[in-house]
């Protein structure tokens, strides 16, 4: 079975990047973002006052399609548009107290075929929220192609009163053009911690050639994978009530909820099934976590 778990995960995107094509190869990028609530007469508005980027990370500006007091979008530009052999991406998202912000991407990330020497890549995605503060975190999916080789590593840090809803979709291999994801190897790391407090923890190891990937009792072939959590609601019984009432029934998702992290998660084979689902999901259960009716980013419509 391959494994990643020895491969180093670079936290840091001023590590020595080089324009060799061996097995040192390292394009190192990163991002830094903060977010902070600002007095603006009678209201409070969120700001972002941290913006801080090394190689090919980017944002647009902040937009406000809530109004002015309400939740501050904001969307993550990596124009390369994709991860490929020695590439190790790094963001940073914090928001301070009574900030809320969206975060989330004009198109797919698309995770490329290593090179002939076999170089991994990696992902880093580190998100803080003080007390009294709500991030929403919405990426587009993620889209690994045949061959690919890398690790994901994702971490939530909660202050006590904070509140996050979020998804990662990913997408294996490229179906439509009878190309499966039969190579290669994904590591995907989850850690949710919340007053210091380990919630969720999880690790996942998506190699094809492990009877795991298609097992009943482990992926089951799925092609289409992804997870919703939430965390922060007032009463969770009412929102999995809502889920189970409004949701299609189907085999393909079911929702938990465990030490107060409200996940749902999706197997299954088709993108725009996992994203209209997880959409249905954000309407209910986002006016129980902030009192706000669910708005459409601009990004997703154009």
């Amino acid at each position: 079975m391959m494994t990643l778990s020895s491969m180093p995960v670079t936290h840091r995107a001023d590590a020595k990047s080089g324009h060799s094509f061996d097995a040192n190869r390292h394009w190192a990028a990163s991002l830094t973002l903060g977010f902070c609530a600002q007095n603006s007469g009678d209201t409070r508005v969120t700001r972002m006052n941290i913006a801080r980027h090394y190689g090919p990370l980017r944002v647009q500006r902040p937009f406000y399609p809530e109004g002015k007091d309400g939740c501050c979008h904001v969307y993550l530009l990596h124009p390369p548009g994709g991860v490929v052999s020695g590439d190790a991406l790094n963001i940073d998202i914090s928001l301070t107290k009574g900030a809320h912000s969206l975060i989330t991407t004009p198109a797919a990330n698309k995770l490329y075929k290593a090179d002939s020497n076999g170089v991994a890549w990696s992902q880093t995605t580190n998100l803080k929220v003080d007390d009294n503060a709500t991030l929403e975190w919405l990426p587009q999916e993620t889209l690994a192609f045949d061959g690919s080789r890398g690790v994901q590593v994702f971490n939530i840090e909660l202050a006590k009163t904070a509140k996050c809803l979020g998804w990662e979709i990913l997408g294996l291999g490229r179906p439509a053009s009878d190309l499966p994801f039969a190579t290669g190897c994904i590591e995907q790391r989850f850690k949710l911690t919340q007053d210091g407090k380990p919630l969720w923890l999880e690790r996942q190891n998506l190699d094809p050639t492990h009877p795991r990937f298609n097992g009943k009792w482990g992926q089951g072939g799925a092609t289409v994978h992804g997870t919703f959590w939430t965390v922060g609601l007032s009463d969770p019984t009412a929102a999995i009530a809502a889920l189970r009432e409004q949701l299609p029934p189907s085999n393909n998702w079911a929702a938990t909820y465990r030490r107060d992290v409200l996940l749902v998660r999706y197997l299954g084979h088709e993108r725009n099934q996992v994203w209209k689902l997880f959409e249905q999901v954000r309407n209910i259960l986002r006016p129980l976590l902030s009192g706000h009716q669910a708005t459409i980013p601009r990004i997703w419509l154009t």
